[in-house]
């Protein structure tokens, strides 16, 4: 077997993005990106709602939603409301940057439950007025009826999940609207968010040829706003579309074909304008780029809400720990069913199932996991702030293995930022490990000089984070 990594042996990789059956992750204030970017982490975080119900599940999706009869909308807002409180009070977060409902299909609620949330979190925080809030909805005309009371509600930005402008794919996917349907609501939304409304697409679908997808892109540039998130399936363990596969009732997508889609989706909306500002996410203008996912991307904290959330953050009171290994933020699972997390809202004040601390190294493998998916890369000085002083270069400097990613063009290194060049995010599946391991090998010689300091060399844990 040869030993050598993909990335030097130059084999094709897919890109396997998680999907999500609706949708993967601050605000857009009226402060300037200087005066935002001044705000201590520790002092500013995303808030990440969960809106639990569906009103059918997708064939290809594995997220935690349930299709329920009757849903009660005032224990949901008075436990989102009360969760949101206890959580904000032991962040000690000062300022919540941006927000995002997501589900799934948070356009089933209530406006009023949204905006609930929305307001509490400008009376405790210094919320901006103007902060980016983002609502995923199903392009179906009942959600579309709704638009304007979401965004009275205080609603600014809306992610469609349109998957497909084909009819065919969209009955394969299991979804619910047709393209016609996704075409009108996309029509209305814009006419209610101007410039502010994202679509998804999905390619990889079995049976997709690549002039498929080269049709379903074309007719999103006529008709998108400026913003596109692009995912390819993944058909997870569970769902009926990964029952299909194992029963062998069709066939996967090849992932050169797959490769081919992605290529071929870069280039189309580059030449329409838009910029990949991280391997799935293309914008116009860094004002139409995902202020929320960018908080995620950029290492911040972010706060979940609702049944099955996932956050991290910091306790308030522990103090900017010095140490490697103590505890530097904590991450953060709600309970998942929707019955058990209110039960525990109403009991404790909030849900939350799991707490695992995470040190300073955990958090700068989070952050090379999602920093260096995005065109930006991971900044020097939000290195430092994790990693309590130490830059990346001094991290770096003596590796031969980042030393030769640069060298051959996959990665881009200077004192003021690492980031994956163009090369370097096709094939970053492979990259990642490697530098991964480098961190490690750095803070265990580090480790062995402290004598008897504990091994960094663990697995990372699982990042998740919502969509455009």
């Amino acid at each position: 077997m040869n030993a050598l990594p993909r990335w030097k042996l130059g084999i094709r990789p897919v890109t396997q993005i998680s999907m999500r059956c609706l949708s993967t992750l601050p605000g857009t204030s009226g402060k300037s990106g200087e005066a935002l970017s001044s705000i201590p982490l520790r002092e500013k975080a995303s808030l990440y709602v969960h809106w639990p119900y569906c009103l059918k599940r997708c064939h290809y999706c594995n997220f935690n939603k349930y299709v329920a009869e009757h849903i009660d909308h005032g224990r949901m807002r008075e436990c989102f409301t009360r969760e949101t409180r206890t959580l904000l009070a032991l962040s000690g977060v000062k300022r919540v940057m941006s927000v995002f409902f997501g589900g799934g299909t948070p356009s089933l609620a209530k406006q009023r439950t949204l905006g609930s949330v929305i307001d509490l979190a400008k009376n405790l925080t210094l919320m901006d007025e103007d902060a980016e809030v983002t609502m995923e909805a199903n392009p179906t005309s009942s959600e579309a009826n709704k638009l304007a009371d979401f965004k009275a509600a205080g609603v600014n930005r809306l992610s469609l999940g349109i998957q497909s402008f084909n009819d065919s794919h969209l009955k394969f996917l299991g979804r619910a609207h047709s393209s016609a349907d996704a075409l009108k609501v996309l029509e209305d939304a814009k006419k209610v968010f101007p410039t502010r409304v994202s679509i998804d697409l999905i390619f990889g679908i079995p049976g997709q040829t690549l002039d498929d997808w080269v049709t379903d892109l074309k007719i999103a540039l006529d008709v998108c706003d400026d913003h596109i998130s692009l995912y390819q399936l993944t058909l997870e363990r569970g769902t009926p579309l990964f029952q299909m596969k194992e029963r062998g009732d069709f066939p996967v997508l090849g992932s050169d074909l797959s490769a081919d889609m992605y290529s071929t989706a870069v280039n189309m909306l580059s030449r329409a304008g838009f910029s990949r500002y991280e391997v799935s996410n293309f914008s116009k203008g860094k004002l139409s780029a995902s202020a929320h996912n960018q908080s995620y991307w950029n290492g911040e904290q972010y706060i979940g809400i609702g049944p099955g959330a996932h956050g991290r953050f910091s306790l308030a009171g522990d103090g900017n720990n010095s140490g490697d290994t103590r505890a530097f933020r904590e991450a953060r699972i709600q309970a998942l069913d929707p019955e058990s997390w209110m039960e525990e809202v109403e009991t404790f004040g909030h849900g939350t199932r799991k707490r695992v601390e995470l040190s300073r190294v955990d958090v700068l493998r989070e952050l090379i996991m999602a920093g260096l998916r995005t065109s930006a890369g991971i900044q020097n000085s939000t290195w430092m702030d994790i990693s309590g002083g130490r830059s990346l270069e001094a991290v770096f400097q003596n590796s031969d293995i980042t030393r030769d990613l640069c060298q051959t063009g996959f990665l881009e290194m200077t004192q003021e930022f690492m980031r994956a060049t163009g090369n370097g995010l096709v094939m970053l599946d492979s990259l990642l490990p490697e530098i991964i391991n480098e961190l490690n090998v750095y803070y265990d010689n580090m480790a062995r000089k402290s004598k008897g300091t504990p091994s960094f060399s663990c697995q990372l844990p699982t990042i998740l984070y919502k969509r455009g």
